[in-house]
Order: structure tokens, then C-alpha cells, then sequence
């Protein structure tokens, strides 16, 4: 048989292959209010031969209250290296998978980027259903220039902190952070002594929840704040950028 015989006979088992194949579905769950979520996402978890949390635990709460019991598998930074393959394969097998976050739209600072990337590699189709995303209502609530920004999400604690700070102190757009309660304050300070004391900034935490609140002013101000009455919870940063 020629080349071109050939070609005819294996194309209707490729196509066949390509059919059968499933789709992945990243979808976003609630930073805080569960009434956050969409009726889309519901169905989809509802749907999926497998879902993929970051912890099944905390997923586990928004799963029941939703009752949505299909099969749960961990999947999280410290082992998405050895499980993609074999998520892939079963992706290609003709499953489908969703993958969900603790908190928000996975891969935004929270695991997502390596399943995604090896399933555009194998030509697998990826659906991001829109949804939650905590940097979002915290940058429309700032009352700070919001056409155009920066996504900064967590800093380095250690290595590579000041580095990436002092590269940001020509920076125009808007800048978003995530941080600790823990660190906030520290953080802060480090913005008022790179970039002024009176720069403008809004701390947005608990977004979504019962004790949510939106702390804005000067970083001068907003230090004061936080120093005298100590933050909780999950916090986004925005910063203003530096005038032109």
C-alpha cells in the first residue's frame, strides 16, 4: 500500500480518536458567599467523570452543600507533576475532567497552569467557565484607576522580594498584590519606603464574606490602620501606580 493508501486508512480512526476524546473544564468556585456560584458550574461538576481539587476537604464543604457527589482527586502544587499524565490519558480516554481551586478561578495564583498547558499540548479541548476571581470585585471597589493594571499576586517572602519591588517603582498601571494578614503590614511598609508614604492604596479582605471590608487611603494612612487594629483574613493589595 503507498503512502497515500495508507493516509486514507488511518484518518477515520484519527478522527475517531479526536471525537471520542473528552475536555477539560476549569472551574471557578466562590471566594467566600456560596450563593457565588453559577448555575453553569454546578451543572458541569454535576456532570464531570472527575473533579480535581486543591484540597478535597475544603471542596468537599461546597461540593455537599451543592450535592454534587462525583468522584474526588487531589490535586494540588505538591503532586500535579505526577499526576498530569495520568490525568491527560484519561482525559484523551474520553473523561471529563474539572478542575476546581479552594478559592476563586484556578490558576490565578492557585494551582491550574501545568494541567491546562499539557492538555493544549495534546490537543485536548480547555474550557474556562467564567466566575470568581477575588482580585477582581477588590480592584472595581478601590476607587483606584482600574482600565489598566498589574497583576502582581503573592511576592516572594525571601529571595527575589526586593527585586521584584524595586522593578515595579517605575510602574504607571495599577498594581494588584495578594498577601498573608501576616505580612500585610510588613508589606505595606516596604511600599511607603520605595514609593512614597503618600502613594494611594485600598486593602480589600474577606471579599464576599460576612466581615468583608475595603481599608483605603494613603499607604501612611492605611499602615496606621492596620497597625492598631491587627487585618484577618484573605486579603488583595491595590496599589496605585506612580503619576506620569
Amino acid at each position: 500500500m503507498n503512502i497515500i493508501g495508507r493516509t486514507k486508512f488511518f484518518l477515520p480512526l484519527l478522527i475517531l480518536e479526536l471525537t471520542n476524546m473528552g475536555k477539560l473544564y476549569v472551574v471557578p468556585t466562590p471566594v467566600g458567599n456560596l450563593e457565588d456560584m453559577t448555575f453553569r458550574a454546578v451543572r458541569i461538576l454535576k456532570e464531570a467523570d472527575l473533579i480535581l481539587a486543591e484540597d478535597t476537604r475544603t471542596s468537599g464543604i461546597l461540593l455537599k452543600h451543592y450535592e454534587i457527589k462525583n468522584a474526588l482527586q487531589s490535586h494540588h502544587k505538591f503532586n500535579e507533576h505526577q499526576t498530569v499524565d495520568g490525568i491527560v490519558s484519561r482525559i484523551k480516554a474520553g473523561e471529563t475532567v474539572a478542575l476546581i481551586s479552594d478559592a476563586g478561578t484556578p490558576g490565578i495564583s492557585d494551582p491550574g497552569f501545568l494541567i491546562v498547558r499539557e492538555c493544549v499540548k495534546n490537543g485536548i479541548e480547555v474550557q474556562c467557565l467564567p466566575g470568581a476571581t477575588a482580585f477582581v470585585p477588590a480592584l472595581v471597589a478601590s476607587g483606584l484607576p482600574d482600565e489598566r493594571f498589574c497583576f502582581e499576586g503573592f511576592l516572594p517572602q525571601k529571595k527575589g522580594r526586593m527585586t521584584r519591588l524595586n522593578g515595579l517603582k517605575e510602574e504607571t498601571r495599577t498594581m494588584i498584590f495578594y498577601e498573608s494578614p501576616y505580612r500585610l503590614v510588613k508589606t505595606l511598609t516596604q511600599f511607603a519606603e520605595l514609593y512614597g508614604e503618600e502613594r494611594h492604596v485600598a486593602v480589600c479582605r474577606e471579599i464576599s464574606k460576612v466581615h468583608e471590608e475595603c481599608v483605603r487611603g494613603t499607604l501612611r494612612e492605611v499602615i496606621t490602620h492596620f497597625t492598631e487594629t491587627a487585618p484577618k483574613g484573605e486579603i488583595v493589595i491595590i496599589l496605585e501606580g506612580k503619576e506620569n
